[in-house]
């Protein structure tokens, strides 16, 4: 039964919005996959508030239209296509659907888009492997810290030992 036509307008504004606000995209093929890998697969993809819409080819074509993104061609695409939208965290659609892939033969990853750019699949293998912006932030600061502490250290060897000679000083003379 197809959808009606104002039905098909508010799914292209939902996909053109979620295009707009999107800072990396990943399209894939789900054929084959049942309802339960579907739906464990939409619940690792909600967990790192990414949007996971599967919408008919036309209706991505019309929203990528709207958002004035021409290189982008869907024709190539079979089967049941969805996209993969992050809001936040740019690696985390990669990561999760290429380690949901490794597990689950049917899921297909094509392209996506970063930044506004178009990347190959290959790209989206790399992005996965990516450690997470909260690991990434985490590495910073302990780098940041690394040489504080180390200088914090050097100042507390100093009082360290200025408290071991006054408390060699102070068994001498009770000696």
């Amino acid at each position: 039964m197809p959808k009606k036509k104002t039905r098909k307008e508010e799914e292209v504004k939902r996909l053109t919005d979620c295009f707009k606000e999107a800072k990396s995209v990943v399209f894939t093929n789900f054929d084959g996959l049942t309802v339960a890998e579907s739906e464990e697969l939409r619940e690792k993809l909600r967990q790192k508030q990414v949007i996971f819409r599967v919408s008919k080819k036309t209706l991505l074509k019309k929203a990528l239209a709207k958002i004035e993104s021409k290189d982008i061609e869907l024709d190539n695409l079979r089967g049941n296509v969805a996209v993969a939208f992050a809001t936040e965290d740019e690696v985390a659609p990669a990561r999760v659907l290429a380690n949901f892939a490794k597990d689950h033969e049917r899921l297909h990853l094509n392209f996506g888009i970063l930044e506004g750019k178009l990347i190959t699949l290959e790209k989206i293998k790399e992005l996965a492997l990516l450690p997470s912006k909260i690991e990434l932030i985490a590495k910073t600061v302990a780098t940041i810290k690394a040489p504080l502490s180390g200088l914090a250290n050097v100042f507390a060897g100093n009082l360290r030992g200025l408290v071991n000679v006054f408390n060699a000083i102070k068994d001498k003379k009770q000696s």
